[in-house]
């Protein structure tokens, strides 16, 4: 039996990234900002180590003008030859990409990543060059600079002035495996120019090579390569990598709190990094004197000026609340002011060592002190408050502990022992911290209890001596109750403020919702101002624009019933508004523009500018607090949303709605053009026999071309009638004059229009009430009439039957024109009245309709709030019902 083998897992993965290399080749790009800074000798340099190392090494290309310096390195090197392209008359070296695949290295030097290859080469750009060998599996060094990338053309161009035709794709330089910037100081670059040890000498006087745009275009390179670094993927759940420079600072009551913040903005600026502003919500905060809220406001306000981007977190622990947050946002460096240890038998760590023991990867920058003792004592008395007693919460204490100690009478009077009465005021205790509002309350209680303890259930009774046996109870008892209320205390605050931020939500997830649904400017702008009264508890006003640049008249909203408002109303006020509107920033109370202001004017910003000014009364109030302006920016935000959607909407509408108009045009310019040539035909050749041969022509015969130019004028003249009628409907020029109308004059009127085939056929009406009215346009409900009725007799035999008949059917007028002509099938009676359907008739005469005249019947319905149908007439025909608001008669008229 032989031995079994068991392979070594390193050697396997070895082995398999071996084979995952032979399957796609590894690219690094030695990066530079300019020619000259020495891109190829790093790349040379950087070979002879691989090589030394025992790597298969080839120069596929170098550029032929390399220094001599340059050029020594390739000693030891196999370099590949060139391939020679014949190009009008000369001979031009290119890199021979077959000979490279032939030979197949393990790494091969291919310079000038951007170089463009002279015609007939396989690949025109020697980028996909490259990009052949790597999928060859071939590793590649080449060189590229930072002019030469797509993005960065434009920009190159703007700061040099040379616009650089030989370009690679950005994603052939962030998908590389490896940047090496190459760097070197502009002088020292311009020193090289001088000396002629670059093949850009030459050109070092232009102005790509001065040194204000050598400097500029280092700086790009820099930035570049740390974009492609800090755009690199992370693995899930790890934190995000501080390439970029994240400055995070904190915000408090103390005064050096200004400098702090100060000291973090010229951080930010000199590492062209984020800048956050962070304050830790405590429970503290509610009992925090006026002055420290004050400050906090102001360096809130002095934060934002600064550009820092402003974030509230809420807890009782500021040093986790900030460890945390900088984990999850990517922050690189922290910026604090000075935090003194606690002098006494309570010496604890400070903020800067809990926050050095939770986020040891963090870099802490402390600003020192200078504003003597003041600063000390405010730091030693971080949580001094102005707390002050109120005679309810004291009776409230007083008559817990009263009902305990009656209970403890109770428990002795059944002989229960004294433990029980303990936990009886223990029970107390907790009772009396949920009740009442401040710490004082507990620490007074938890002693307290343990004096009543004393004082009745411990002999001597009634005294405050006791056995020396009580003494470690009573100290157990008093801490007990301390500890034990001052975590109800916490967990009351903490329900609170998770109560608060639950509010918060629901208005911002309410906001979202209704402002989702909102159909209108005017709608989304009243959703906004009532969730922001709902969230900050202010007045507020409103200014809609006219989309002209100006603002409408100001809608108020008051945050209580019938408060009058005027006062916000002022010219001055509205001059406020209109200077935002202008300008697109905020301004009035609480800034540094236009402070005299009674309002917090706003801007609701959309990408084409201000949408809309709401204005915040703040006048005798407090000024809006960080995480309130996050929130109110959140929703004005969501609002400038939602107004650019629905003016997206507006203006999608109109272009449909023209579009519409239009194609109903193009539609009835190309049924005119066909269906006009027949009875315009007609019309000329007739009159042209007439004309001629008039004559000649018997009376009976001149009678029969008179009575066919006649009907073809009628026929093109209700066309035009119709023509005329449906387009101003759908263009919404027509101006309706509803007055209420007899039936039986709109049925005469329009008897004494109808077609002049109207006798081949019984017409009458029926009417339930020879005084029956309705409100209508009577020019138009005349048309309606003659184009149904003269549907009806063009499309019913002769000797057919027509009747129009009328009645009241509660608040509405239903009329029936119905005749008994053989109908219509089920598919075209609900086609009827679209525009341009026509159903095939029999008539020989040419003339057909352009399917508008019951079109138009409809659209004259409709705009009189009617409704209209065709029916199937019993036993045959069709019955065209529609209906219209009935009128009352005034007998005095």
């Amino acid at each position: 039996m032989t031995d079994g083998y068991r392979p070594d897992s390193e050697v396997m993965l070895q082995e398999l990234q071996q084979t995952e290399g032979q399957l796609r080749g590894r690219l690094k790009i030695f990066f530079g900002y300019a020619a000259g800074v020495g891109k190829t000798y790093a790349m040379l340099e950087s070979a002879r180590r691989a090589k030394g190392a025992g790597v298969d090494v080839v120069a596929g290309y170098i550029e032929p003008h390399t220094q001599p310096e340059t050029r020594a390195l390739l000693d030891g090197l196999e370099l590949l030859p060139p391939k020679i392209i014949p190009y009008k008359g000369m001979e031009l070296r290119e890199f021979d990409l077959d000979a490279a695949l032939e030979r197949h290295p393990q790494l091969i030097l291919v310079d000038e990543l951007a170089h463009t290859n002279a015609e007939g080469s396989r690949h025109v750009k020697r980028y996909q060059d490259v990009q052949e060998l790597l999928r060859a599996g071939i590793d590649v060094y080449t060189t590229v600079n930072v002019q030469h990338l797509e993005s960065l053309n434009d920009k190159v161009a703007a700061i040099t002035g040379v616009s650089v035709t030989e370009r690679i794709p950005d994603s052939v330089f962030d998908s590389a495996d490896q940047v090496e910037l190459v760097d070197l100081e502009p002088a020292d670059l311009l020193e090289r120019l001088r000396a002629g040890k670059t093949r850009q000498a030459g050109q070092a006087k232009g102005n790509f090579f001065a040194g204000k745009n050598l400097a500029s275009l280092r700086e790009i390179a820099l930035r570049r390569t740390a974009d492609r670094l800090d755009a690199a993927p992370w693995s899930e759940g790890n934190e995000k990598p501080k390439a970029g420079e994240h400055i995070l600072t904190c915000l408090s009551a103390s005064p050096s709190n200004p400098k702090v913040i100060r000291t973090a903005a010229r951080m930010a600026r000199a590492f062209h990094g984020a800048f956050t502003a962070l304050f830790v919500e405590t429970p503290d905060y509610a009992s925090m004197s006026e002055e420290d809220r004050r400050r906090i406001s102001t360096n809130v306000r002095l934060a934002e000026e600064l550009g820092a981007r402003i974030t509230t977190t809420y807890g009782d622990d500021p040093a986790v609340q900030i460890a945390e947050y900088a984990r999850i946002s990517g922050i690189s460096k922290v910026v604090l002011g000075r935090s003194p240890h606690r002098k006494g038998f309570r010496r604890t760590k400070n903020l800067v060592d809990r926050l050095n023991d939770l986020a040891p990867d963090l870099d802490i920058y402390i600003i020192p002190d200078q504003q003597g003792n003041s600063l000390t004592k405010h730091a030693d008395h971080p949580r001094r408050s102005e707390e002050r007693l109120s005679a309810g919460d004291l009776l409230k204490m007083l008559s817990v502990l009263a009902g305990c100690t009656l209970g403890g009478y109770f428990f002795a009077a059944l002989g229960i022992s004294d433990t029980n009465i303990i936990l009886l005021y223990l029970l107390g205790v907790l009772g009396i911290a949920m009740v009442t509002t401040g710490r004082s309350y507990s620490l007074l209680s938890s002693l307290l209890s343990v004096l009543l303890f004393n004082f009745f259930f411990t002999e001597p009774y009634f005294s405050l001596r006791s056995d020396s046996s009580y003494v470690a109870t009573f100290g157990i008892m008093f801490i007990v109750a301390l500890l034990s209320s001052s975590l109800t205390i916490r967990v009351k605050t903490q329900a609170k403020m998770n109560a608060d931020k639950a509010y918060r939500t629901a208005i911002l997830l309410e906001s979202s919702h209704k402002l989702q649904t909102a159909d209108s400017a005017e709608a989304i702008l009243t959703v906004t101002a009532q969730q922001l009264g709902h969230l900050l508890e202010r007045d507020l006003v409103v200014y809609p624009t006219d989309g002209k640049g100006g603002l409408l008249p100001a809608v108020t909203f008051p945050f209580a019933e019938e408060q009058d408002l005027s006062t916000l109303l002022i010219p001055d006020e509205e001059a406020v508004a209109e200077w935002v509107l202008k300008n697109n920033k905020h301004a009035g109370a609480t800034t540094n523009t236009l402070p005299g202001a009674k309002c917090l004017y706003l801007s609701i910003r959309g990408t084409g500018g201000a949408l809309a000014v709401v204005g915040i009364a703040v006048e005798g109030g407090h000024p809006l607090q960080s995480f309130e302006k996050n929130l109110m920016v959140a929703l004005l935000d969501e609002c400038a949303l939602a107004l650019e959607k629905e003016i997206t909407m507006r203006e999608k509408q109109q272009a449909e709605a023209q579009a519409g108009q239009e194609a109903l045009r193009a539609n009835l310019l190309r049924a005119i053009s066909h269906d006009l040539r027949t009875p315009l035909t007609s019309i000329s050749g007739n009159a042209n026999i007439l004309m001629e041969r008039a004559d000649q022509l018997e009376p009976e015969k001149c009678r029969s071309l008179f009575t066919a130019i006649y009907d073809d004028a009628m026929w093109l003249i209700n066309l035009v009638e119709n023509l005329l009628a449906i387009t101003k409907i759908e263009d919404n020029h027509v101006n309706m004059n509803m007055e209420p109308e007899l039936l039986e004059d709109i049925f005469s009127e329009a008897f004494s229009h109808l077609d002049r085939n109207a006798c081949k056929h019984h017409i009458h009406t029926e009417l339930s009430d020879d005084m029956l009215m309705a409100d209508m346009d009577a020019r138009l409900m005349v048309q309606v009439v003659i184009n149904i009725v003269n549907n009806a007799i063009k499309y019913t035999p002769e000797g057919s039957h027509i009747t129009l008949s009328a009645e009241r059917s509660g608040q509405l007028v239903v009329v029936e024109i119905a005749d008994d002509g053989p109908g219509v099938s089920d598919e075209a009676r609900e086609r009827l009245f679209d525009r341009f359907y026509t159903v095939g008739n029999e008539r020989g005469d040419g003339r057909r309709g352009l399917g508008l005249g019951l079109s138009l019947c409809k659209s004259i319905i409709t705009a009189h709030g009617g409704t209209i149908e065709a029916i199937k007439n019993e036993p045959q025909g069709t019955i065209f019902r529609f209906t219209l608001h009935a009128s009352e008669v005034n007998a005095h008229e």
